[in-house]
C-alpha cells in the first residue's frame, strides 16, 4: 500500500510539474480548488487552495481567488466580493480574543462582521482585523496590518496600513 501511494504522489508530483512549472503539498495535488469552493457555497468561478483554512460564515462572491495558506474567519461573519485576488498568507479575521486572554478566560471574545469589496486585491501575508470595511476596487500592500475600514479604490500598505493614494 505505502509503495503504491509513494508512485501516486510522484506522479501527480510530476504531472504538476511538467504541466505549471510547480510543486505544490501533497493535498494541492489530490484537490480541486474550484470544487472546494463550490462546497463551500463561493460564487462560480472562485477557488481556494486546500491549505486555507475556513471558519465560521464565510461568503466569496464571483471569480475570487483565494491563496494558499490563508486563514477566512467568519466567526462574526465574513463577506468577500468578486472579482478579488486574497494572496498567499493572507489573514481576514472577524472575531478576536483579547479581552478574553487578558482578562483570565472571564470576558467574552469580541465579534465583528469583516467586508472585502468587489475587485479588490490584498497582498501576501497581509492581515485585516475583525471589523474592517474595504471598498470595492481597494489594493493592499504586502505585509499591511489592516485595522480600520477604507472607502473605495484606496491604495493601503504599511503596519498598521495607511492611506496612500485612490487607485
Amino acid at each position: 500500500m505505502k509503495f503504491y501511494l509513494i508512485r501516486v504522489f510522484k506522479y501527480l508530483r510530476f504531472r504538476k510539474y511538467s504541466k505549471f512549472d510547480r510543486v505544490v503539498p501533497i493535498g494541492e495535488l489530490i484537490t480541486d480548488r474550484w470544487e472546494k469552493a463550490k462546497f463551500l457555497r463561493f460564487g462560480a468561478g472562485s477557488s481556494i487552495y486546500d491549505t486555507s483554512f475556513v471558519i465560521g460564515e464565510v461568503s466569496v462572491g464571483l471569480n475570487t481567488w483565494i491563496g494558499p495558506f490563508t486563514i477566512l474567519d467568519g466567526s462574526g461573519g465574513l463577506t468577500i466580493g468578486n472579482n478579488c485576488s486574497i494572496s498567499a498568507g493572507v489573514q481576514i479575521y472577524s472575531h478576536d480574543s483579547v479581552n478574553w486572554a487578558t482578562s483570565g478566560g472571564i470576558e467574552a471574545y469580541k465579534y465583528a462582521p469583516t467586508t472585502i469589496g468587489n475587485n479588490c486585491y490584498i497582498g501576501p501575508n497581509s492581515i485585516i482585523s475583525k471589523g474592517v470595511s474595504l471598498g470595492n476596487g481597494c489594493i493592499v500592500g504586502a505585509n499591511s496590518f489592516v485595522n480600520n475600514s477604507f472607502e473605495e479604490n484606496s491604495k493601503i500598505a504599511g503596519n498598521p496600513a495607511k492611506f496612500l493614494s485612490n487607485s
